[in-house]
């Protein structure tokens, strides 16, 4: 069955905007791997999460809201798989396009198309088991790039992804 979150931040916009309720498929990646260009929620639990402050009303209210079925999970965050285990994915080409495996990567999805696809440049490679993720708000968006330094490079485990975005309401 489904499971539905609400979007709590703008670093998906604009194609996910703030109090958008979506929901995903939690069983979707278990006959398929997770392909670049999907949108996720997964369990930024250890690696997103300490980004966003927990003060107790935080989690008082996460509480409360869990309890009516809006935060099924504290720690879930929504991203774009952009490299999947053994990809290189680096910014920017000439034009300012993220580049994966050599290719640039058209994102129509962007926030902000006519910037670079990152303020700041890398080159990394993704392990095995792992995904790359971004927002589509490049600008205001806590994501892999965000997380470089930290165990894991900013890449998330497959197993903790919940699924993919199969719906918004």
């Amino acid at each position: 069955h489904l499971n539905t979150y609400t979007i709590p931040s703008a670093s998906m916009l604009p194609g996910l905007q703030v109090g958008d309720r979506i929901e995903i498929d939690p069983e979707a990646y278990q006959d398929a791997a997770p392909q670049h260009g999907d949108v996720v929620v997964f369990d930024g639990a250890g690696s997103f999460t300490p980004y966003e402050s927990e003060t107790t009303a935080k989690r008082v209210r996460d509480a409360a809201l869990g309890l009516v079925g809006i935060t099924p999970q504290q720690n879930a965050v929504v991203k774009r798989i952009i490299a999947i285990e053994g990809d290189t994915v680096e910014c920017c080409d000439e034009a300012g396009r993220l580049v994966v495996n050599g290719a640039a990567v058209e994102e129509p999805y962007l926030a902000e198309p006519a910037r670079p696809a990152s303020s700041s440049p890398f080159k990394v490679e993704v392990p095995q088991n792992r995904v790359f993720l971004l927002g589509d708000n490049r600008y205001d968006s806590i994501d892999s790039r965000s997380l470089f330094g930290a165990p894991g490079g900013g890449m998330i485990q497959m197993d903790k992804i919940y699924g993919p975005v199969k719906a918004i309401r």
